[in-house]
């Protein structure tokens, strides 16, 4: 039996089809380590503004009905339709159940292939899921012993959310702790963006922990950490040691 909102599928296929031409493939592998599945040949300017018009025929729709109809997105194994249905879910924010926790931690570990679409989904649905039930920031740190790379990095990049409403610094001290041994680079570039976002509202408190554990803290992470950091207090920062090798 057809569901009853294939047809808003149907109409975001061809929406897509329509956009999706060799003509206008891009070359975006130069971004990426990892070996990009398929062609990039829609702008993301173009394919959100495709996402917004197709989202706008299901005002009538429940929270839930859309979420699973983002599911049923993410297993066409399409570049396309899984960043519609990660731009559908962020678009609910503030609606979610708290069982949405767990279908957005089940796409990080089973729709994500690239940095792009774990940041997508990290500082979008699932991270405003964990800012609106922030009781469940203890469970993201489960996710630094995964092998999945992109859930590692998730621990990190899924609290930047919260930490630009006002979380507090201590909660992003613990992941990063966690994360200081990783030695994967995008994992420590996720650690590093996550202090960098933190020392927004917190810099003396995160130049304090760079410094601290700046023998131990992978290059690569603290000179993302202290980007943000006044010049006075970046420049004290380096001073103080150059990051580890890890």
């Amino acid at each position: 039996m057809k569901k009853a909102y294939e047809p808003i599928l149907e109409a975001l296929r061809r929406d897509i089809q329509r956009h999706d031409k060799p003509l206008f493939k891009r070359d975006y592998q130069r971004f990426f380590k990892e070996k990009l599945a398929e062609p990039v040949s829609i702008k993301t300017d173009v394919l959100r503004a495709i996402s917004g018009r197709t989202f706008r025929n299901c005002r009538s729709m429940t929270t839930t009905e859309i979420l699973n109809m983002c599911d049923e997105m993410l297993t066409e194994r399409d570049r396309n339709m899984r960043f519609v249905a990660f731009d559908w879910a962020e678009k609910l924010k503030g609606k979610y159940n708290r069982s949405d926790f767990s279908r957005f931690e089940n796409w990080l570990s089973t729709g994500v292939d690239n940095w792009g679409a774990c940041d997508h989904l990290c500082c979008g649905a699932l991270g405003q899921v964990i800012c609106q039930y922030p009781d469940f920031i203890p469970r993201t740190r489960r996710w630094v012993k995964s092998r999945n790379r992109w859930v590692r990095r998730g621990a990190a990049v899924s609290l930047i959310v919260s930490l630009r409403q006002g979380l507090d610094f201590s909660e992003a001290a613990v992941t990063s702790d966690l994360l200081m041994s990783d030695r994967d680079d995008l994992v420590q570039k996720g650690c590093g963006w996550m202090l960098k976002e933190a020392s927004r509202g917190h810099p003396r408190e995160v130049f304090a922990y760079v410094v601290r554990n700046s023998d131990n803290m992978p290059r690569t992470t603290l000179r993302y950490a202290i980007e943000k950091l006044p010049p006075g207090l970046r420049k004290r920062a380096l001073a103080a040691g150059k990051g580890s090798d890890v």
